[in-house]
């Protein structure tokens, strides 16, 4: 029985209540009246059929009350007893939900139903992306610690050359540290997503930590032979130097990564609004509009036979992207594939700006 048709059989049983006892009044005076021998004035008549009809409804609503009382119990039973029954799913840790708000949107139960929902709704996704996490956790650790343990078996040879030992040595060496890396990266992202470390503002020269950034990576981009093109304002800045310097080397070692032999990397600084505008593109492999939307996502990786090659773990941009947050500034990528790739990062020029 859906709410409508309960709603009308509630009105239903008041009509019917009030049209009996207004029936009884009416037959009842017109009858003691006959047999009395005798009728009032109008006036009195009818102050008399009031009484009777107020006194017939009461013994009405006390004959119906059961009635009444079982009839609203099984309502509000039937509108709660799913809600109920919801809850329970989703404290169990079942969060595939989806209650029909039906009769009752945009009332008080409907909009208890679609919270409800949207707590499901999005309970769901988190336990999606937690799954994720712990799954690409497993394979990011698996797979260097298979590395390691397939070449140390390799040493225990004797028939190896010296050549050969000293190669499976630096590749226990090389997936050691990769090991080392994904670890410290996960608890650095654990830190800054808990605020256990808060940025540490300090004034310095923007532009000048730039310069320095690009010259510590001069060996990668010098190897490529690609051009470093640089066109810095000056920018004095107010932010934790530590954790912005993180965020230019990072940036600027994917677009040596994927930037071809050849290429270019231009960096651009300027100050407008009181905000620092710094933008870095290369003329690299560029990103599909899939991978755009999916870059600044925990482990995720671009190019994975590239980013496996070179030891990365597609952490890298999802602490930029959170250092750049904790700083009240914005980071967004525009890429063709192909053509290259532009990260445009503004950030306030001080904490209080």
């Amino acid at each position: 029985m859906d709410y409508f048709l309960k709603n009308l059989l509630t009105s239903l049983f008041i009509f019917g209540s009030l049209t009996i006892s207004i029936l009884i009044s009416l037959f009842s005076t017109n009858l003691f009246f006959e047999q009395l021998g005798w009728r009032p004035n109008e006036i009195i008549l009818q102050i008399l059929i009031f009484v009777f009809t107020i006194t017939n409804l009461g013994f009405l609503s006390s004959w119906l009350s059961p009635v009444t009382k079982k009839f609203k119990h099984t309502e509000y039973s039937n509108i709660l007893e799913p809600i109920n029954k919801a809850l329970q799913q989703l404290a169990t840790g079942d969060f595939d939900i989806e209650l029909d708000a039906g009769l009752f949107e945009n009332s008080p139960v409907g909009n208890i139903i679609n919270d409800i929902n949207f707590a499901a709704t999005e309970l769901n996704k988190l336990e999606t992306m937690r799954q994720e996490f712990i799954s690409n956790v497993s394979h990011e650790i698996q797979s260097p610690l298979t590395s390691i343990n397939g070449f140390a078996k390799a040493l225990k040879e004797f028939d190896l050359t010296e050549e050969e030992r000293y190669r499976y040595l630096c590749i226990i060496e090389q997936e050691s540290e990769r090991l080392s890396k994904i670890s410290a990266n996960l608890l650095k992202l654990s830190a800054l997503e808990s605020e256990q470390q808060t940025a540490e503002p300090v004034i310095y020269a923007l532009d000048k930590q730039l310069v320095q950034c690009v010259l510590s990576c001069e060996p990668r981009w010098q190897e490529k032979n690609i051009e470093m093109d640089l066109d810095l304002e000056k920018i004095s800045i107010e932010a934790d130097k530590d954790l912005l310097s993180q965020v230019w080397i990072n940036l600027i070692s994917n677009s040596i990564k994927f930037t071809p032999e050849g290429g270019t990397i231009r960096i651009r600084g300027a100050v407008q609004s009181n905000q620092a505008f710094i933008t870095i593109e290369d003329t690299g492999i560029g990103l599909t509009d899939e991978e755009i939307n999916r870059i600044f996502e925990r482990f995720y990786k671009a190019d994975k036979s590239r980013t496996a090659s070179s030891g990365g773990s597609g952490l890298g941009l999802s602490i930029v992207k959170k250092i750049i947050e904790i700083h009240s500034g914005e980071i967004s990528v525009e890429s063709q594939s192909g053509i290259g790739t532009k990260f445009s990062i503004k950030l306030p020029l001080s904490p209080s700006s």
